[in-house]
């Protein structure tokens, strides 16, 4: 089969061909469809991200697909399946194998692409908004990079939950696709005192923020009394430092979120999580956006879109 790897953390990847993996207890092989990209991706294949495998690493940390082989002792999944599963890497080939357990069974009127698309960007925002920062209706509700795979998601979530979303993004193309989401209130990025517009709008209660540097001590500084801030990720490279004495004064809560730490020690948040978004999408609630789907042998070209900041909402990898 056909996969996209690392060798080592120095070089690119590349389309290489390996053996068909074999089940081993426990797991499942899916014929992979579709693998959705994420930031940590492009972490993962420098050896930043929080999880760092030895190489070879197959990349793709979420793929939806059919079920093809069963390992010994396998229940609750059958072979013929469609699944979504969040593996961590292995996504970006033509086939996975996975924990059974971490199989979650697709809607029927949901696409494979959708479904690549959907675990870890709506996840994450799920799991943030409401069991994270428990956000409440009315709040303000400030989402840094409000047009990427998952700051949109936080822009969809906060009007759902009855907020008011102020959305920053760079340029007027993106900041549309966030108000199209949801948001109320528009700021570019790249504006000088992005402070004082969001002080202008009546500041922060929450603030979903996934780029790091100085975007993130602009917000800081506009967050209200007893505001939270969620640290999502650090798109910009930069992990700000966050001054104690800030907090103490104004009681802000800074609360981390790495979305798939929780399969180490409360997988029951993500589980139930999931089976509510999907619910939600079988319903016609959510609306996932992908700018781009591109074949396997482009896989490479679709990790750029990504780098390159060219991508809004998510990238998807198709398999033939």
């Amino acid at each position: 089969m056909r996969a996209l790897q690392i060798s080592d953390f120095e070089s690119d990847p590349e389309l290489v061909e390996i053996a068909s993996p074999e089940p081993a207890a426990g797991d499942v092989r899916i014929a992979v469809q579709a693998c959705g990209l994420n930031f940590a991706d492009l972490l993962m294949s420098r050896g930043k991200y929080q999880e760092r495998p030895d190489p070879p690493v197959t990349l793709g940390m979420e793929m939806a697909g059919r079920v093809e082989r069963l390992g010994p002792g396998v229940e609750g999944v059958a072979v013929g399946d469609r699944v979504a599963v969040f593996s961590g890497q292995g996504g970006l080939a033509e086939q996975a194998v996975v924990p059974a357990a971490r199989c979650v069974r697709l809607p029927e009127a949901m696409s494979a692409v959708h479904a690549a698309a959907f675990q870890v960007a709506y996840g994450t925002s799920h799991v943030a908004l409401e069991h994270k920062a428990r956000l409440q209706p009315g709040e303000r509700l400030v989402v840094t990079g409000a047009a990427g795979g998952v700051g949109l998601t936080a822009v969809e979530f906060g009007a759902l939950m009855g907020a008011e979303v102020i959305a920053i993004a760079r340029g007027t193309e993106k900041l549309e696709i966030a108000r199209q989401a949801g948001a109320t209130h528009l700021i570019d990025a790249e504006s000088e005192d992005i402070r004082g517009q969001l002080k202008a709008l009546g500041g922060a209660d929450v603030v979903y923020e996934a780029v790091g540097g100085d975007l993130f001590r602009q917000c800081f500084r506009a967050t209200n009394p007893d505001g939270r801030i969620l640290v999502i990720g650090f798109a910009g490279g930069e992990v700000p430092q966050i001054p104690a004495n800030h907090l103490l004064v104004k009681n802000l809560s800074v609360i981390g979120l790495y979305w798939g730490g929780y399969l180490g020690f409360a997988p029951e948040v993500l589980t139930g999580s999931l089976a509510r978004l999907f619910d939600w999408y079988a319903a016609g609630r959510l609306q996932p956006h992908v700018s781009h789907e591109l074949p396997l042998d482009r896989a490479v070209e679709a990790l750029d879109l990504l780098r390159q900041r060219r991508s809004t909402g998510k990238v998807v990898v198709t398999m033939p």
